[in-house]
């Protein structure tokens, strides 16, 4: 069938921020756009606003004068009558059910029957938006991420009842568009407010126990996991209020799956009224000249000058080259993946606490774990957890010798997996579950990952190049560890590690 041809008629319903964004989006597009709200003016001030901004960007040089022109093809409707004749409507108002359910009921009652109508919800499900309508196949999701002029990423979402040649249909388009187009089916979340629940769920978790703080979560994120922001950075900037609120949807609508709970930690400040930038204090201070707590750390004075290497690393391996490029001699021994420095012993996390890897492997108390890191050989920070029964020169000898590899060192409590590795791991265990579940291929969840959240690398891609089966033990121990479902690992991850396959093979 195509994409919508360039003339094709657009229509928005609802002139607020993300509304507004989209009109401007399919403006720019090149198509005639009539945008629609029912508070009195808004669709012009919007219209005029956005007017404003693109000419402040041309004036600085930022932007073409056509894009002025682009806009011009966009105007505000007074009626619900005046988008009869459109090809495509979108909706974006408020996220509530029966008022999606009566607009789409109205519009289908009004339309051409070839009119294709799309909804931008982030949340509700799009077959029960469609449910009452007389022909539910024409209604699709079509989520935008904020803001929509800016964002790549769209989800194209198929309800029960909708029908795929459309969905194929404004794929195309949004790729006309210049948008990066997953599709999705309609399940809780769709993929990025699913499969991002682990990233904020995990870091609330170590903050709950005791891990770490805040500031040394949020530096390990982003200085060994390659993640733009951290965790409470990123909840701060979303407003604690509405990851919390997405948080306690898909919880919900997954029947208390407690790989969804949410943390009680977030919801005293959602209760405390503490949201975030928005409000002037979440877990960080906003307030003009607050300060902002820096990253826990280790230093030590030791000199180290050689390290022994027994086996292989896995994915640390890179680390042992920085620390040769450092001028660390390293002696190479055959072994079972352990790095030795004085009395101390550093391996990469398996999923284990140190304590307990150390008793079952008969180690001894001198135990340092190794985070994953995105790239070992750029990484300015790195996480290490040991028992609480280790020699202070061996764990003073293991910081030393990181040093030497230029990374600060953050120590994390005696916790399954660290931080980067648990929230990797997690991400991948989530994305996989909904590859089984059909909710999206392997290759649009990595895309939608990396389109819509900015994530360094899609979490099914990072598996594949970390392994499946040591992923899938990493799972297996955390799981263990803590006895409790929200680690068990997927049937998929399961399935394709026992067959020695990845999810882009």
């Amino acid at each position: 069938m195509g994409p919508l041809s360039h003339n094709a008629r657009i229509a928005v319903v609802g002139a607020g921020a993300m509304g507004a964004g989209i009109a401007q989006v399919a403006a720019q597009a090149g198509h005639p756009v009539l945008l629609l709200d029912q508070r009195p003016e808004a669709a012009a001030q919007a219209i005029a606003a956005i007017d404003q901004r693109l000419g402040q960007r041309v004036l600085k040089g930022k932007l073409e004068q056509s894009a002025l022109e682009d806009v011009r093809r966009l105007q505000a409707a007074q009626s619900l009558e005046q988008l009869a004749d459109s090809d495509l409507i979108i909706e974006a108002i408020a996220e509530q059910l029966p008022a999606k359910q009566q607009l789409f009921a109205e519009l289908e009652a009004l339309c051409r029957a070839d009119c294709i109508l799309a909804s931008n919800t982030s949340s509700l499900s799009i077959t029960a938006i469609a449910a009452g309508l007389q022909h539910p196949r024409r209604l699709l999701g079509l989520h935008f991420f904020n803001p929509a002029p800016v964002m790549a990423l769209v989800e194209v979402v198929r309800g029960l009842a909708s029908d795929p040649v459309l969905a194929d249909r404004l794929y195309q388009t949004m790729s006309r568009w210049g948008k990066h187009p997953v599709h999705s089916r309609s399940t809780p979340g769709f993929i990025v407010n699913r499969v991002a629940r682990p990233f904020y769920g995990e870091s609330l978790r170590l903050l709950q126990e005791g891990a770490a703080d805040c500031a040394t979560l949020d530096a390990l994120l982003r200085e060994a996991g390659g993640f733009a922001m951290g965790a409470f950075e990123l909840t701060d900037l979303i407003g604690q209020d509405i990851n919390y609120a997405v948080t306690c949807s898909v919880h919900a609508a997954y029947y208390g799956d407690p790989r969804y709970q949410p943390s009680l930690i977030q919801k005293e400040l959602v209760d405390a009224g503490y949201l975030g930038r928005k409000s002037g204090q979440g877990f960080y201070a906003y307030a003009d000249g607050a300060p902002r707590p820096a990253a826990a750390g280790l230093t030590s004075d030791a000199v180290i000058e050689h390290c022994v290497l027994e086996g292989d690393l896995g994915w640390a391996a890179p680390l042992v080259q920085r620390l040769e490029n450092q001028g660390v001699r390293v002696i190479r021994r055959d072994g079972r993946g352990l790095l030795r420095v004085g009395e101390a012993i550093l391996a990469p996390s398996d999923g284990r606490p140190a304590g307990q890897r150390a008793r079952d492997e008969g180690l001894g108390n001198n135990l340092v774990l190794l985070d994953l890191a995105l790239d070992y050989r750029q990484a300015s920070r790195l996480a290490v957890s040991c028992s609480g029964a280790i020699a202070p020169k061996a764990l003073d000898q293991a910081v030393a010798l990181l040093q030497r590899a230029g990374l600060q060192v953050s120590r994390l409590s005696d916790t399954p997996a660290l931080a980067v590795l648990r929230t990797v791991a997690m991400l991948a265990n989530e994305a996989a579950d909904a590859v089984l579940q059909g909710v999206a291929s392997a290759a649009d969840i990595d895309l939608a990952m990396r389109s819509g959240v900015n994530y360094p690398q899609g979490p099914l891609a990072w598996a594949d190049r970390l392994g499946l089966e040591p992923l899938l033990k990493v799972l297996e121990n955390l799981q263990g560890a803590y006895g409790e479902e929200r680690y068990r690992p997927s049937l998929l991850l399961r399935r394709y590690a026992a067959e020695g396959r990845g999810f882009h093979d």
